[in-house]
């Protein structure tokens, strides 16, 4: 019988499968593509279960490089809680220090272990902000801006009344995005401090409890609308916050910071049962 390691984690109720894979324990173990068991292993109920999975790597210029995949089986290049997780994963394997930097498809994240339970990650540098942005079929005025990730932010009064899986995926499959589609948040403004979020997540096609480049993508563009100022605590729909520093010179965006919680759940060891059923 085949066996994996891995840890299971969550940053703010977003979920991953994480897997020390610097000596390629995952393409020795299984037989299949590895899209197809990402998506096997990432089904709930049937498997481990998760919104994603990440394969941490060797890298021969930084503490570690990963692989970051969705639940469908598409690899990304940047997932904000995500990142947060692999960094706390790193310390507790002595893969990594407590300040460290380490490679996705987004560029070079840096992180650092601010607490018991929780990590602060710098992002790369946000782009393509498009303000005012009219979609066709979608009655909300939207805003777009990408944090590693495509990212559409709809402000709106009451975010609690939005069918966010309806409106979420229209925005997701839109014309406007295509192929590669977008992520889809729905923001409510509580103070000039705290922001009420919730996320449609493409690779996930439903909503998450959290999406930590979402609520980066939501504080920002409210920053550069000067309806929040930083820091902006960002409220998910798990209750939990994730926290976004960010500044503003001369119109541009600079030194944006996520924090937030990266929660080991639990350490286990799936089979080929997990992957072969």
């Amino acid at each position: 019988m085949k066996k994996i390691p891995f840890f299971k984690m969550n940053g703010s109720g977003n979920d991953f499968i994480i897997i020390n894979n610097r000596d390629s324990v995952v393409e020795k173990n299984i037989d299949i593509p590895l899209k197809e068991f990402v998506v096997r292993v990432c089904t709930r109920k049937l498997s481990v279960g998760a919104d994603g999975l990440i394969l941490i790597e060797r890298d021969e210029d930084y503490d570690f490089s990963w692989r970051f995949f969705n639940a469908d089986g598409s690899e990304v290049e940047m997932c904000g809680n995500g990142a947060r997780c692999a960094a706390r994963f790193a310390v507790l394997n002595n893969i990594a220090p407590l300040q460290m930097r380490f490679r996705t498809m987004a560029g070079v994240i840096e992180a650092r272990i601010t607490g018991l339970r929780s990590v602060m990650v710098q992002l790369t540098k946000p782009k393509d902000f498009v303000d005012q942005l009219k979609l066709e079929g979608i009655p909300l005025d939207a805003s777009f801006i990408n944090t590693g990730v495509p990212h559409v932010v709809y402000f709106v009064d009451d975010v609690d009344s939005i069918d966010v899986k309806d409106l979420g995926a229209k925005t997701r499959y839109h014309k406007r995005f295509e192929p590669e589609g977008t992520n889809a948040n729905f923001a409510e403004v509580l103070d000039k401090s705290h922001i009420k979020l919730r996320t449609y997540e493409r690779g996930v096609e439903d909503e998450t409890l959290a999406c930590g480049t979402g609520a980066t993508a939501a504080a920002l563009i409210g920053i550069k609308k000067g309806i929040v100022e930083s820091p902006v605590n960002v409220v998910t729909r798990s209750g939990n916050i994730l926290k976004v520093y960010a500044k503003i010179e001369n119109g541009e965006i600079k030194n944006v910071y996520l924090e937030g919680d990266a929660l080991l759940t639990y350490i286990g060891t799936m089979t080929d049962d997990a992957w072969n059923y």
